[in-house]
C-alpha cells in the first residue's frame, strides 16, 4: 500500500474504545484498532497515537458532580494511560512493536515523553503512543493531540471519531445535518462547531497541520485516508 502520508498523528476517542459496552474498554474494538494500525506501520507511515480517556473519566464530568477540577483532569489523564497501555498491548500481540510515553513521569509505566526520544522510536519502526494529554489540567486531549502532532513534525493529524467526518450539525441528533468534504479552521470557528476544542484548533492553524476527520470504527478507513481516498472532512 502506497500512502499519501509519511508520519501521523493519530487521534482516537476514548468513548470508541468502549465499543458496544456503556463503560471502559472493548478488547474487540481495541483488537480491530491495533490491526488496522499495524497494516499502516508495515506500509512504511511512521505513527504516533493520542488517546483520549473519555471511556473511563472526563474531568469535566467530574468537576461537574464537585469533584476539583484539577484532580479531575488529573484522573482524566491517568485514564488515558490506561487505554495507552491496553493499546500497546495488543499491537504487541500481533508483532507490532510499541513504546508508551507520558506527558509525566510514570516510569516503568510508560517513557517520559521528550520529541526526539518519540520520533527516534516512530523512525526504528514502533507506534509512538502518547499518554497524559498535555500533563497540565484544562486541557483537552484533542489539545495534547494537536501539540504532539507539531511536535513529532506530523504530516497530518487523523482524527478517528464515530462519525464519518464534520457535520453541520449532530448527525446523530439532526437527521437534516450535511456532511463538508472540506472546511477551513476559520469556518469551524464562526460556525461553532464542536469537531474539537479552540484552543486544539488554534494550534493546527497556527502550525499549519491539517486535520482530518473520519470513522475509524469502520475497519480499513485509516487505510482508506492514508491511501489518500475522500473519505471524512479536511480540516485546513
Amino acid at each position: 500500500m502506497r500512502t499519501k502520508y509519511k508520519r501521523i498523528l493519530l487521534k482516537l476517542s476514548g468513548e470508541s474504545l468502549m465499543g458496544e459496552q456503556g463503560y471502559g474498554i472493548d478488547a474487540n474494538r481495541v483488537g480491530d484498532y491495533a490491526r488496522q494500525i499495524k497494516e499502516a506501520a508495515e506500509s512504511g507511515v511512521e505513527i504516533a497515537i493520542v488517546i483520549g480517556g473519555g471511556n473511563i473519566f472526563r474531568g469535566l464530568a467530574g468537576a461537574a458532580k464537585g469533584v476539583d477540577r484539577v484532580k479531575g483532569d488529573q484522573m482524566g489523564m491517568l485514564a488515558t494511560v490506561i487505554n495507552s497501555l491496553a493499546l500497546s498491548s495488543a499491537l504487541e500481540s500481533i508483532g507490532q512493536p510499541a513504546q508508551v510515553f507520558t506527558a509525566i513521569n510514570m516510569f516503568p509505566i510508560g517513557e517520559h515523553y521528550s520529541k526526539w526520544k518519540a520520533i527516534d522510536a516512530m523512525r526504528a519502526g514502533k507506534v509512538a503512543i502518547i499518554a497524559g494529554g498535555t500533563g497540565n489540567p484544562f486541557f483537552t486531549t484533542d489539545t495534547g493531540s494537536a501539540l504532539r502532532g507539531i511536535e513529532v513534525e506530523a504530516d497530518v493529524m487523523l482524527k478517528g471519531t464515530r462519525v464519518d467526518g464534520i457535520y453541520t450539525a449532530d448527525p446523530e441528533k439532526d437527521p437534516t445535518a450535511t456532511k463538508f468534504t472540506e472546511i477551513s479552521y476559520d469556518e469551524i470557528y464562526t460556525r461553532g462547531l464542536k469537531v474539537m476544542d479552540l484552543t486544539a484548533t488554534t494550534l493546527c492553524k497556527e502550525n499549519k497541520l491539517p486535520i482530518i476527520v473520519f470513522d475509524m470504527d469502520t475497519v480499513g478507513n485509516l487505510a482508506r485516508v492514508l491511501d489518500g481516498q475522500p473519505i471524512g472532512t479536511l480540516v485546513y
